[in-house]
């Protein structure tokens, strides 16, 4: 059998750092630990036509900072800065409700290649394939978008009653390679869920973006080996 791991759990530490940011302990830890899931989940759920490509959380003593990355921020910000003022709000409400609201603050990033972001092309394939757009057309549209964004190798896959059979398969496309067993492959990985009439489909993406040979490469986003056939010395 063989046993499936997490690419991003997988590497970070090596090449990638956490996606929260501060120290606690005992009960406070599990607290704030739940208070970011829940956050990540609900601003990924809400502005998914907007791309989120990922969601980070810095708390101090006294403030709590969240970093969205986006594909459109402008659909976040809204005019004259109103969304992004309401969204502040919510998340205060919702989530955090201890606190005061200059103790709340909400940046929003645009992220530089959104098609090099595995979270923003499987919410991309969610949309297509809740519209019935036949899922092998959904598949290679992805795959050829972010083979022309510059990625190395890029694997999609569906699993669920796809285009309405009777007993659910997966199916999935491969182009390029993909190093899953290379701690310096920077390998972005997503996943979710397509609600259609007959039932949940499953959509998972691996997108490989070239090799990180330091922490601080990737902290940057610098990507080192994105010609597959580059001389090394």
């Amino acid at each position: 059998m063989g046993q499936k791991v997490h690419p991003k759990v997988f590497r970070i530490g090596v090449i990638y750092t956490w996606p929260s940011k501060w120290f606690s302990v005992g009960e406070q830890f599990a607290k704030q630990t739940a208070e970011d899931i829940m956050i990540r989940k609900y601003l990924t759920k809400k502005l998914h036509e907007a791309g989120v490509d990922r969601v980070e959380i810095e708390r101090s003593a006294k403030k709590i900072t969240i970093s969205i990355y986006t594909a459109k921020p402008g659909l976040v910000i809204g005019r004259g800065g109103a969304g992004a003022d309401d969204l502040k709000k919510e998340i205060k409400q919702k989530f955090l409700p201890l606190r005061r609201l200059n103790e709340v603050s909400l940046n929003i990033n645009e992220v530089d290649r959104p098609n090099l972001s595995s979270q923003v092309v499987v919410q991309s394939m969610i949309m297509d394939l809740e519209k019935r757009m036949p899922f092998k057309r959904v598949m290679k549209q992805a795959v050829s978008r972010v083979s022309r964004a510059g990625a190395l190798g890029v694997k999609v896959m569906v699993k669920g009653r796809l285009n309405g059979a009777e007993i659910a398969r997966s199916e999935k496309l491969v182009q390029g390679k993909i190093p899953l067993q290379t701690l310096r492959a920077d390998i972005d990985y997503s996943r979710g869920v397509a609600s259609t009439t007959y039932g949940a489909i499953g959509v998972k993406v691996w997108i490989y973006k070239g090799e990180i040979f330091s922490k601080e490469e990737g902290e940057k986003g610098e990507i080192v080996g994105r010609q597959p056939n580059a001389k090394r010395h």
